[in-house]
């Protein structure tokens, strides 16, 4: 399990998506909280918690009840976004991480989503601007890189990145204490300086400043800890990234273990915890989470609890 190929110089994967997500100046890392309501709130947490096809009847019932505000088709989208990054992950050179796979029929469904929260993001900024807004016309973009990151369209995903780039800048001359901001800006300066060599080419031809990964892992938990809407991701983000590019297993598994108490049903969590405790030599430490993903119970609905409960079961022949 332990042999790996380098993997800096792939343009792959969630890693090298969340590398385009936003190309950003520093800002001070303080916190301002996003607005987001009792019922955006429950359908996160359906999410994190591994349900996400509740989730999107969740989300679903928000764009019903307030079908101007992007936020439910965001959240819709975030949805679609952990079945399909559930179903893409593999084994490779001892880590658990969804790699480049093809072009999904799926992935329309999941871009219209996208778009239809830029546009009624943008409709709102074109009567009132606020630094919510254009963060949502932001994210509707970033939705777009991580999909086109994982099935390794580089061009497409740096052109959304560009377009949130763009956004979320303003979003922060509005409002500089956004934590969620400081939250994207931290992923850019961690991946920025971590994939150097990609960075190199991209900065060469779209003109992206350096980063500062130090200064990304601190931007980030400031988002993980402050944030509200990218509080989650940027703590799983964090975790995987400190194991795949700077192998601090310890305190990746720091930053995870959280996750699995508050979301003990989310497999991805569990997978997470299980192969950072294999880094470290718990093999049977890492046995129990893995044993825990394939005792979930049997959900028909749900490819992504089938799909990791054959994960779980594979790392688990491995240590033995």
């Amino acid at each position: 399990m332990k042999q790996r190929r380098p993997v800096l110089s792939r343009f792959s994967g969630i890693a090298a998506a969340s590398a385009l997500l936003l190309a950003f100046t520093a800002i001070p890392a303080r916190a301002a909280k996003l607005n987001i309501p009792p019922d955006a709130q429950a359908a996160l947490y359906a999410i994190y918690n591994g349900d996400a096809e509740q989730a999107v009847a969740l989300a679903r019932g928000i764009e019903r009840e307030r079908p101007q505000n992007p936020l439910g088709y965001l959240i819709e989208g975030e949805a679609l976004w952990w079945q399909r990054y559930c179903e893409a992950c593999e084994i490779k050179w001892g880590m658990i991480e969804a790699w480049e796979h093809d072009k999904r029929s799926e992935d329309e469904a999941y871009f219209a989503l996208a778009d239809q929260a830029i546009g009624l993001a943008q409709a709102q900024l074109a009567n009132s601007e606020t630094a919510e807004m254009h963060f949502y016309v932001g994210m509707g973009y970033a939705l777009k890189v991580r999909v086109y990151g994982v099935r390794g369209e580089n061009r497409n995903a740096a052109k959304a990145a560009v377009r949130a780039r763009a956004e979320m800048l303003r979003a922060l001359e509005i409002d500089p204490q956004m934590a969620d901001a400081t939250a994207a800006l931290g992923l850019y300066n961690y991946y920025v300086d971590t994939l150097s060599p990609i960075v190199k080419l991209l900065r060469f031809f779209m003109g992206i400043p350096g980063g500062d990964k130090e200064k990304g892992v601190e931007q980030m938990k400031t988002g993980m800890n402050q944030g509200t809407l990218l509080a989650v991701d940027v703590r799983f983000i964090l975790a995987r990234a400190l194991r795949q590019y700077d192998h601090k297993y310890e305190e990746a598994l720091a930053i995870a273990r959280p996750l699995v108490e508050r979301y003990p049903r989310n497999p991805m969590f569990l997978l997470l915890a299980g192969n950072l405790n294999a880094e470290l030599g718990r093999n049977a430490k890492a046995a129990e989470y893995f044993r825990d993903v394939q005792e979930q119970p049997a959900d028909p609905a749900s490819p992504c609890l089938a799909h990791a409960r054959g994960i779980a079961q594979s790392f688990s022949a491995a240590l033995r």
